[in-house]
């Protein structure tokens, strides 16, 4: 009998050894500014069952990694670089990374490409895996590169140049790209330029990635609004854009066919008693589409909505303090359950807990201090 017991403790020591070798690992990667002794790239072990955050690796292949982008498949990231505060106007690169599906560590792929414009500020990946786009913000460009076979980033396919302007005389003398969303198929992308008051449709060319404007090229912000970063619905019907200057969030209805906006309402991002500056950043859904939150850098918060997924329509829920200024960008958790957020003024990353029945978020008191930060992406490793 003792022996039966002992052999049965064994087996089940055995499977739970197995199943913690097993268990995913979850990395959260920070892109930073070009301050304050930013290193570059961070890339972190986050384990959720007690808050811990750690060092893994920093990598710096150049000044200011701003905006970092995951492959479809999970194998590669990428890096636009050439971004800091109060820096000229310059030119930047393109720079993929393997990730190591054994501890999430970046290893440098193939050559850096040329941004082919100024101040690069956001990059973003096909969802098929077959090309990379990157906003231009100084010029007011994007361009267009193929992914190869191994992941690194091929030379440029398609460089187009925006013209024009809009009304507000301190922030749209100019095209200003700020970010590139595909559709969900990648048949179109829709790329967001705060200087012209507009959010560009083009449609995809599956294999070289040239692109051509959409049937309805655009949809035309209020002007003085300031379109920055855009949001599709996981239900594909609708697209929400978070307007830098009005602090608004502006609804859309997507046609499938056609890759067209057509205007459904404007949303403010503020409560109503706060009249100081704000400036609104990034914009994210819930894993299953019912809330949607979007960052406000002044007012310093997560604002929260409802989203009726019937008629795109949004309902306020309330706000969140981000504990640190200037929250340039956020993640809201593959699993729904907790929010990650990046304040640049305080270098810090933020992990707020999310109540996935009302939308609102409660600070966990987990954080770590990353100088510069203003980009997190999440990935879990079996």
């Amino acid at each position: 009998m003792k022996r039966i017991v002992f052999v049965a403790f064994c087996l089940l020591a055995n499977l739970c050894s197995t199943a913690q070798s097993t268990s995913s690992k979850e990395i959260l990667y920070i892109g930073t500014f070009a301050d304050r002794g930013s290193k570059g790239i961070y890339v972190l072990n986050f384990d959720r069952t007690n808050g811990k955050i750690s060092e893994l690796q920093t990598v710096g292949d150049g000044a200011g990694p701003s905006f970092l982008a995951i492959h479809p498949n999970k194998k590669f990231l990428y890096a636009i670089y050439g971004k800091g505060v109060g820096t000229k106007s310059q030119s930047g690169s393109v720079i993929a990374y393997q990730i190591s599906p054994a501890n999430g560590k970046l290893t440098k792929l193939g050559s850096e490409q040329p941004s082919e414009g100024n101040d690069p500020c956001h990059v973003s990946v096909d969802p098929k895996g077959r090309f990379i786009y990157v906003s231009n913000y100084g010029t007011g460009s994007l361009s267009v590169y193929p992914i190869q076979k191994d992941g690194s980033v091929g030379k440029v396919a398609d460089v187009i140049q925006h013209q024009g302007k809009s009304v507000n005389p301190a922030r749209q003398q100019g095209p200003h790209m700020h970010s590139i969303i595909p559709s969900p198929d990648g048949k179109w992308i829709y790329a967001t330029d705060l200087g012209l008051d507009k959010i560009m449709i083009y449609a995809v060319n599956p294999t070289t990635g040239k692109l051509s404007p959409a049937s309805k090229p655009f949809a035309a912000s209020v002007p003085g609004a300031g379109p920055r970063h855009l949001a599709i619905h996981p239900n594909g019907n609708f697209a929400y854009s978070a307007e830098e200057l009005s602090s608004k969030v502006a609804v859309y209805k997507v046609d499938r066919a056609t890759g067209g906006l057509t205007p459904v309402e404007q949303v403010t991002m503020l409560p109503e008693n706060f009249t100081e500056k704000s400036y609104a950043a990034d914009i994210h859904f819930s894993p299953d589409g019912k809330f949607l939150y979007a960052s406000n850098r002044g007012h310093n918060s997560l604002a929260i909505y409802k989203v009726d997924p019937q008629t795109g329509k949004l309902t306020v829920i309330g706000h969140e303090a981000t504990n640190g200024g200037h929250p340039r960008n956020f993640c809201v958790d593959a699993k729904g359950e907790l929010v990650f957020v990046t304040n640049r003024d305080n270098d810090n990353v933020v992990v707020f807990k999310r109540d996935k029945t009302t939308g609102k978020l409660t600070y966990t008191g987990w954080e770590t201090k990353v100088p510069m930060a203003v980009c997190v992406q999440q990935l879990f490793l079996k």
